[in-house]
């Protein structure tokens, strides 16, 4: 029975490992203002643009262009070529969930 329990909280130490290892690579890809800015103005706008992301975000495209990839690449957004333009939408929208929890956080700082 003891050889059991060993088992068992080996095996939900690793589950909840793993959970916190993705929770930080999430929020590792997410903090920035520029790349935070960039999940809510999707969530509003849905699919945009390069060139209407800096525009609204008052950015450079080449600043801008980097965060974009760096989210896309690490899964966060996806992204669809029309013509010449990529448009860039939200892929995981649970990342609202931890913006908004961030924002209710009163934390002295």
């Amino acid at each position: 029975m003891i050889i059991f329990s060993y088992i068992c909280k080996e095996k939900i130490m690793k589950v909840q490992k793993q959970k916190l290892e993705k929770a930080a690579y999430i929020l590792k890809t997410i903090a920035h203002p520029t790349r935070l800015a960039v999940i809510q103005l999707l969530d509003k706008k849905g699919k945009m643009g390069v060139n209407d992301i800096c525009r609204s975000l008052e950015c450079e495209q080449s600043l801008v262009s980097h965060h974009l990839s760096n989210m896309r690449i690490k899964g966060l957004l996806k992204s669809e070529r029309e013509g010449t333009s990529i448009f860039y939408s939200l892929k995981e929208k649970e990342l609202l969930k931890i913006i908004e929890a961030i924002e209710k956080c009163d934390c002295n700082m």
